[in-house]
């Protein structure tokens, strides 16, 4: 710590505390962590912090919205131990994750699109009400039975066993996330990416109501954006302090 704030203004920890609306303990804890700079004692053990402290603190609580709580106090804790570095890879990865989520938002936006609607339904013959097997849905699609059987040990492909042959029957909602899960793996998404986007299909209630879970997708991807362009802004006022 510089000499000029060695020698500035001391603060108690229920200063730093109150500034954010946060308890002491608190406070106490981020110093432990790493988060905030060692502070200096009392001769009586107490602790002072000084406005370099007041500005650590500030810089982690304005990289949590970007990074989380994990990453920000790992990004805290390297540049409290000088390795700056380090602490430019963990922000470079929050990027690279706000990227990938982007990519991920705009190849579910893609497939939504390129799915065609469905044909108008037939009457379904006796031996499948209400559904079709998985021959003419692997055909249809271009795949084999196989990949539909995977889908479904990946939870990704909901259908019902008929109670008479024991045969898989996909009714329009198994279908339709068929075909979706089609089209995310023909844009190169793995099932484990896939499935939470089913998820969020089936929470929704089909794809129509889905255009305002994707919204708030895009609301939250740009309010992650900010957040992170904040806690940058934040992290240089705070490197230059401590010099």
């Amino acid at each position: 710590m510089g000499r000029k704030l060695q020698n500035g203004r001391r603060l108690r920890p229920i200063d730093l505390a109150r500034g954010h609306g946060l308890s002491t303990q608190a406070v106490r804890n981020y110093e432990e962590a790493g988060i905030l700079p060692a502070a200096d004692r009392t001769p009586h053990g107490h602790r002072t912090y000084t406005p370099l402290h007041a500005r650590a603190l500030r810089t982690f609580l304005a990289l949590v919205p970007g990074h989380g709580h994990r990453t920000a106090t790992s990004i805290m804790r390297a540049v409290n131990e000088g390795a700056v570095d380090e602490a430019f890879r963990l922000i470079d990865e929050s990027h690279a994750q706000l990227l990938d989520d982007r990519r991920t938002l705009r190849a579910v936006e893609s497939a939504l699109r390129d799915l065609e609607p469905a044909p108008a339904s037939r009457p379904a013959p006796a031996s499948e009400p209400g559904g079709t097997f998985i021959g003419p849905l692997a055909e249809k699609l271009g795949i084999r039975p196989a990949t539909l059987r995977a889908w479904e040990r990946a939870g990704l492909v909901r259908p019902r066993r008929d109670p008479r042959t024991g045969y898989r029957v996909y009714d329009e909602a198994a279908v339709r996330d068929a075909r979706l899960t089609h089209q995310l793996r023909r844009g190169g998404h793995l099932l484990e990416q896939i499935a939470p986007l089913i998820d969020q299909v089936r929470a929704a209630g089909g794809l129509e109501p889905l255009e305002g879970v994707l919204r708030d997708w895009h609301g939250r991807l740009s309010a992650r954006g900010r957040a992170l362009l904040t806690g940058a802004a934040e992290l240089e006022a705070y490197l230059r302090e401590r010099g």
